[in-house]
């Protein structure tokens, strides 16, 4: 079998690092990357011993998939011309910047058989992977993700930033549609929401909240989930877990008749395991970890807590 042709359309900070990783794959061909800063594309593709483009326009025809790693804004017109050109597409989340923008392009995608992956990072973090065994009907969630300040993201709200990331676990683990969200939000050092907080209350009884900040004096990616008989508790960067539950592990004085179980996971790349799982499904034809949908209902989500937060008052519209 073909090596499978790959480009990389937009190497700033995030995608430099999707071109270094395709370029590692031996069933993998990079190539070229493409960026309008012609003196970025080609540092990077002069470091990875590829080519050079200026224009996205000059690779149709010469690649099977791509990935799409450039400002959200972009993303529908260059993913909808690859996918018209018979190319699969890996969108960096969020998958678009409207809900219409992302169906036609989900809509464009199946007509013709082919992929969209959505690069919702997490999910192939070892800790969330290893948690389908373990979460079986979540009632409550809190979860926070904090980063100190950085330049790079405060383009778009913290809800599209950072938010979407655990707002598309929550709905990966909570099957369930949404009845209610309410949620909060300020700007503080961007023209843009830099807090925000969203509790999202399902059909099911189920209730997550949310919260996400961009000027906290330390990082923290954490999620808790509670359910019947157990208490799941999780950091991303430690990449570690702790279970409670009746039959856990080591006695757990806190909670009597409750035993802890406490697991770690050694370093990971999840980036490279998200391309990874792309480039098997170009080759095999299957379907993705993150499919276009799953990037969909979680941007339909962000959308409607940043629309919330905007005009301060619940719409009440569907969620479904």
């Amino acid at each position: 079998m073909r090596n499978v042709a790959v480009g990389v359309i937009g190497v700033g900070y995030l995608g430099k690092f999707h071109a270094e990783k395709y370029a590692r794959m031996p069933d993998v061909d990079l190539v070229g990357v493409v960026d309008r800063n012609e003196e970025r594309a080609d540092s990077v593709a002069g470091r990875l011993n590829t080519t050079p483009f200026s224009s996205y326009k000059e690779i149709i025809g010469k690649v099977d998939a791509v990935s799409v790693v450039t400002q959200t804004p972009f993303h529908f017109d260059i993913s909808r011309d690859f996918l018209r050109n018979g190319v699969d597409v890996l969108i960096e989340k969020p998958i678009t910047t409207t809900l219409k923008e992302a169906n036609a392009l989900i809509e464009l995608a199946d007509s013709h058989g082919l992929i969209i992956q959505v690069g919702h990072l997490e999910r192939f973090n070892p800790v969330v992977i290893a948690l389908k065994d373990i979460v079986t009907n979540p009632l409550f969630i809190e979860s926070h993700r904090l980063n100190v300040f950085q330049e790079r993201g405060t383009d778009v709200d913290v809800v599209l930033d950072l938010m979407i990331h655990d707002i598309d676990i929550i709905l990966h683990f909570v099957k369930s549609d949404i009845g209610r969200i309410d949620a909060v939000g300020i700007s503080v050092v961007s023209p843009n929401i830099d807090i925000a907080n969203a509790r999202i209350t399902f059909e099911n009884g189920c209730v997550a909240n949310v919260t996400a900040s961009r000027i906290s004096m330390k990082s923290m990616r954490r999620m808790r989930l509670f359910q019947k008989n157990a208490y799941v508790s999780l950091d991303y960067a430690k990449r570690d877990i702790t279970v409670v539950k009746p039959d856990g592990g080591d006695s757990c004085d806190l909670i009597p008749g409750m035993g802890m179980t406490q697991m770690s996971f050694p370093h990971a790349d999840p980036l490279y395991a998200e391309l990874r799982s792309f480039i098997e499904c170009v080759s095999k034809r299957s379907a993705p970890a993150v499919s276009g949908r799953d990037g969909e209902k979680a941007l339909k989500v962000a959308l409607s807590v940043i629309d919330q937060i905007k005009t301060k008052k619940w719409k009440g519209q569907a969620l479904t």
